[in-house]
């Protein structure tokens, strides 16, 4: 393939990388590490024009390659940047500016006016540098869910990497080889067919990432109660279950804590909706800061909320909602400048035997919740202890 045919290919690519990304973001602007990738296939697309436009026209050598090369080696720093972003950092274009202007400094010097291997060898160090980077940093995730769709991106950039690489080093270590600017010698051609194979595989990789996001995005949405940040009844369902199979095989212990608001309604009526809103963020907050990190936590109704804690006791699960309960109790919530104190009830069961379901479990557990409440409300019961199963209620 004529090197005329693989810059026109190759600037095709670099068109539908831009296009693809930027599409992309407009369908999901929360996204914005799309943009770096669309500005990428753009940076990519540049320096395919001026090797077109090198073709045809004596182009300056600051030109052509000088910006060329700037704008290569920025189509590989923006797919960085946009990694960078995606993981929560900041993308650093002050260093694409630095990279930018050594670049530019390099293409003045006797050694990049020299054969063009040299040129590729100058290069190969920049380049080499932002895919390990990217390598890196993809490397190190270790949110399971995510790390699938990102080790196809992995695997692209150490691969052409370690092309690039060797290219460079048998250019540098190996017989002279007489390559030409824009030629198509085995070199140039193996050279050019690997950045459209890049920039085709690039392009599926960061769009694989942004979908696998928002599709674990959607899926947090829908166990994930808005107002709170708890999870729903439906992740419940599922975590319960889970939980309950693993308590069946291993006998480790397996508890309900439930619990609601004392007065809701009474603060509905006379603060309104939005205070009522207030007063359950407050309380979820407020909680979880008695809760420890691996407590599920779930809102299962208006004011009614439950935490699935597993392999603690009657009496350790007694002394949480015990904390839970009093630091709620010592936290008043700040309504048009009235400092409001709130309180809860709260019920205690732990999974049987003979339980054939884990929500029999949960059920017992909001029987000493109502017990709770019928007897003074701000306190705690414990299913077995102060509220007695309905057998050994009538020994009693």
């Amino acid at each position: 393939m004529d090197s005329f045919t693989l810059v026109i290919v190759s600037a095709l690519a670099s068109t539908i990388m831009a296009a693809t990304m930027y599409l992309l973001h407009r369908a999901s602007r929360r996204t914005p590490c799309l943009l770096d990738w669309s500005a990428a296939g753009l940076c990519f697309l540049a320096s395919n024009a001026l090797a077109l436009l090198a073709m045809h026209v004596q182009l300056p050598f600051l030109l052509a390659p000088g910006i060329a090369n700037v704008f290569y080696i920025g189509g590989h720093y923006m797919i960085l940047a946009g990694v960078r972003r995606h993981l929560g950092l900041r993308p650093r274009y002050d260093w694409l500016a630095v990279l930018a202007l050594m670049v530019l400094l390099l293409h003045v010097t006797g050694f990049a006016h020299g054969p063009v291997a040299s040129r590729l060898i100058m290069l190969t160090p920049f380049v080499a540098g932002i895919n390990a980077s990217v390598v890196w940093l993809l490397a190190r995730q270790q949110e399971r869910a995510m790390r699938d769709s990102y080790l196809p991106l992995l695997v692209v950039e150490a691969a052409f990497m370690t092309q690039m690489t060797l290219r460079a080093v048998f250019l540098a270590l190996g017989q002279p080889v007489q390559l030409t600017f824009l030629g198509s010698q085995i070199w140039q051609t193996g050279g050019s067919l690997a950045v459209l194979a890049f920039l085709s595989l690039a392009t599926m990789c960061c769009a694989l990432i942004v979908i696998r996001h928002q599709e674990l995005a959607l899926r947090s949405a829908s166990l994930t109660d808005s107002l709170t940040g708890w999870l729903n009844r439906r992740a419940l369902l599922d975590m319960a279950e889970r939980e309950f199979q693993r308590h069946r095989r291993s006998g480790d212990a397996l508890h309900f804590l439930t619990f609601d608001i004392d007065h809701f309604k009474a603060i509905n009526d006379q603060f309104g909706h939005a205070a009522g809103d207030a007063a359950i963020r407050h309380v979820t907050n407020v909680s979880a800061q008695a809760l420890r990190g691996y407590d599920a936590r779930f809102r299962i109704g208006g004011e009614e909320f439950a935490v699935l804690i597993t392999g603690d006791g009657n009496f350790q699960t007694r002394q949480i909602g015990e904390r839970l309960r009093l630091l709620i109790e010592s936290t008043p919530l700040l309504i048009d400048g009235q400092r409001l104190t709130l309180t809860v009830s709260l019920g205690v069961a732990g999974c049987q035997p003979d339980d054939l379901q884990w929500d029999e479990a949960l059920r017992r557990a909001d029987q000493a919740l109502y017990h709770a409440k019928r007897h003074g409300r701000n306190r705690l019961s414990v299913y077995g202890e102060d509220l007695l199963p309905p057998s050994l209620a009538r020994l009693a």
